[in-house]
């Protein structure tokens, strides 16, 4: 097994182009081209994982957040993060990152924050724009389908919970083969009309590669015409945050301390209970109080995040509940996916969910 391997099922769930222009996400240390003794999952790389790495003879550690965000002007062990690197380096471990690409997608991060409050219909809470393409091309009638099911296969037509969609209009194209080419049809020197069809599909914009190449293996002729077109529209499941319901709404203390069971909190800042039941309820792991003012926008009764700051809970204005639970407590589970994706595609290799607890925060109780 080589580390691409598994690199390879996490990128193809959240692709890496996905992450902000901010983050650092992909391979920090060490080469794709390892042979793979074993991965640990965690959420952050520190001192005491890359120790546990060492003892189960890994060299490769998957974690949520980056151990190298910002830039390093040294590495001459001052910090703890200037510590793992040199100790992976010395020791060949690989440390990969899946960040910001893993918040963006609908059953990512925030994915895993709804399935464990048992949330039903969820979005995205803030959706990205321009991230979608259009292709537009033209093949003979006969190859249509061809074509269609080649570029369907590489990933593109995905409408929500649609897929294999395209628009088809038939037409008349002309061409004329020059000297040194090798037309599918027509004769070199003489314009001809054929009967086609145009054909226009939709996909993500970090599959273009893929569509294109697929397109042009596929298509008869010799020169493919193909426009690509940038997109306004929004893709509802990519983007920040999550949103969704209840099956049954619940009491507002009571809905605080299933969360604070269910992530193991040990407290929960929050503002002001408004004395009504919690159905609509919204939520971003880590660091989410950019989206409160959109999950007031979006109706929600409670939005569930971390690292709110004093100033930021006035942005709630009393039309719904903010709980801080903790950036750590929020993210845990995201353990959970990346192991279990892993296990799910290779399910004899060694994965292993870390079993240190990397929260630097404690509580005096």
């Amino acid at each position: 097994m080589k580390i691409v391997d598994l690199i390879g099922v996490i990128e193809k769930y959240a692709a890496p182009e996905l992450q902000e222009d901010y983050d650092n996400s992909g391979l920090i240390t060490g080469n794709l081209s390892w042979n793979c003794r074993g991965a640990l999952c965690t959420l952050d790389v520190t001192v005491e994982t890359l120790k546990e790495a060492k003892e189960n003879n890994y060299n490769l550690i998957i974690a949520h957040h980056p151990i190298i965000f910002r830039g390093l002007k040294r590495i001459n062990g001052q910090t703890y993060v200037e510590q793992v690197i040199i100790e992976a380096i010395k020791n060949d471990i690989a440390i990969y990152a899946a960040h910001t690409n893993l918040d963006n997608i609908v059953l990512g991060v925030n994915g895993m924050i709804a399935k464990k409050l048992g949330l039903k219909n969820c979005t995205i809470l803030q959706p990205k724009n321009k991230m979608l393409r259009r292709l537009i091309t033209f093949a003979p009638v006969d190859k249509a389908e061809q074509v269609r099911n080649s570029v369907f296969l590489a990933g593109a037509g995905h409408i929500g919970k649609y897929s294999e969609c395209s628009f088809n209009s038939n037409g008349t194209g002309t061409f004329k083969a020059n000297e040194g080419a090798d037309p599918y049809v027509g004769s070199i020197g003489e314009r001809h009309h054929e009967n086609e069809t145009k054909i226009e599909i939709v996909y993500p914009f970090y599959l273009e590669d893929q569509v294109v190449k697929a397109l042009i293996e596929n298509h008869p002729y010799e020169e493919v015409a193909y426009d690509i077109f940038t997109m306004d529209n929004v893709h509802f499941g990519i983007g920040a945050g999550v949103i969704g319901e209840l099956e049954e709404p619940k009491d507002e203390k009571d809905f605080l301390n299933f969360i604070k069971e269910t992530f193991g909190a040990k407290g929960i800042r929050h503002t002001q209970l408004l004395g009504k039941s919690i159905k609509k309820v919204a939520v971003c792991g880590g660091a989410g109080s950019f989206l409160i003012k959109k999950a007031v926008q979006m109706a929600a009764d409670i939005y569930i995040t971390g690292d709110v700051k004093y100033h930021e809970f006035f942005d709630a204005h009393g039309k719904l509940v903010v709980a801080d639970i903790g950036h750590y407590e929020s993210e845990q589970f995201t353990i959970d996916l990346i192991h279990d994706l892993l296990v799910e595609k290779f399910p004899t290799f060694a994965v292993l969910k870390t079993r240190v607890n990397t929260n630097p925060v404690r509580y005096f109780t």
